[in-house]
């Protein structure tokens, strides 16, 4: 069965075609995105008005591009799916559209998504994808959340953010850093020439109990905020260092409540989903989209 994706959530409008085999096991034949940093890099962060507009420019041109490197007609789909939510209102009422007038004008069956199950559930387009129960670490833009998989559609959530989600920490921290839009690649990037040590960040809700999963970014936000403000601007090395620093605060903060939540109640296997940059010592950070 082949199935056709629609994505316009926030600042990407994608499409991808994926066949789909026993289980749910999946086989992605083509996968198109269309990226608006150009769009919002002036404005240093993602304009909701201006993604809506975009979204209706590029749609159907990527929806075709999808199409065509899948080597498929729509007529040679079984169904079609979107992502419903969570996301921008305007964004996502761009691609629910055209998925409905496209399930309206062919007649083959439309499935609303979750953004966030997407994620939890992308593991199983690998080629050694989990038998449930498994352990899912969902850091995606806007958020940052662990869940209990306990079975396909049946979901335990064991901790959120408090405040800010990890890549808003990162984009907000590089605003503050003057570094360009988006900015968690350009802390990424600096990161990896830096000392993680050099300033002792603090781990947000460290000293919460052990039976505590939920995440904290914003007072880490702040600590680079002060330092900035007691020692200036960084530069060269000195940047370097302190991105590296951040970075690593951020890593241990995720790891630690993902390993927290596997002791606590160990699942048959712990995944990582939406984590887009390596960390140095923890195999990935969150950064930005979505």
């Amino acid at each position: 069965m082949r199935v056709l994706g629609l994505e316009t959530s926030c600042d990407e409008t994608a499409a991808a075609v994926v066949e789909l085999g026993e289980g749910l096991r999946g086989r992605v034949l083509a996968d198109v995105v269309h990226t608006q940093n150009e769009v919002h890099e002036k404005w240093g962060g993602v304009v909701p008005e201006l993604a809506s507009r975009d979204h209706l420019q590029r749609v159907l041109p990527v929806l075709d591009e999808a199409l065509a490197k899948a080597g498929c007609e729509m007529r040679q789909l079984q169904g079609i799916s979107v992502t419903r939510g969570p996301g921008l209102v305007g964004a996502l009422l761009v691609g629910v559209q055209v998925g409905k007038s496209l399930s309206a004008a062919t007649g083959l069956p439309l499935v609303g998504v979750n953004h966030i199950e997407g994620h939890v559930l992308a593991v199983l387009l690998a080629e050694t994808a989990p038998v449930p129960p498994w352990l899912a670490l969902v850091v995606s833009g806007g958020h940052t959340s662990l869940y209990e998989v306990r079975a396909l559609g049946e979901y335990r959530a064991l901790g959120h953010t408090l405040d800010d989600a990890a890549g808003e920490a990162f984009d907000k921290v590089a605003k503050l850093l003057g570094l360009p839009y988006p900015g968690g690649a350009h802390v990424d990037r600096l990161a990896r020439a830096g000392n993680p040590r050099a300033v002792d960040f603090p781990r947000g809700l460290s000293r919460r109990s052990r039976a505590a999963f939920d995440f904290s970014f914003s007072g880490l936000k702040t600590a680079v905020l002060n330092h900035v403000r007691e020692h200036g601007a960084p530069s060269g090395q000195a940047l370097a260092d302190l991105c590296a620093s951040f970075q690593e605060a951020v890593c241990d903060a995720v790891t630690q409540r993902a390993v927290r939540a596997a002791r606590h109640s160990p699942p048959s296997a712990a995944k990582r989903r939406g984590s887009r940059s390596s960390c140095p010592r923890h195999g990935s950070a969150p950064t930005t989209p979505r």
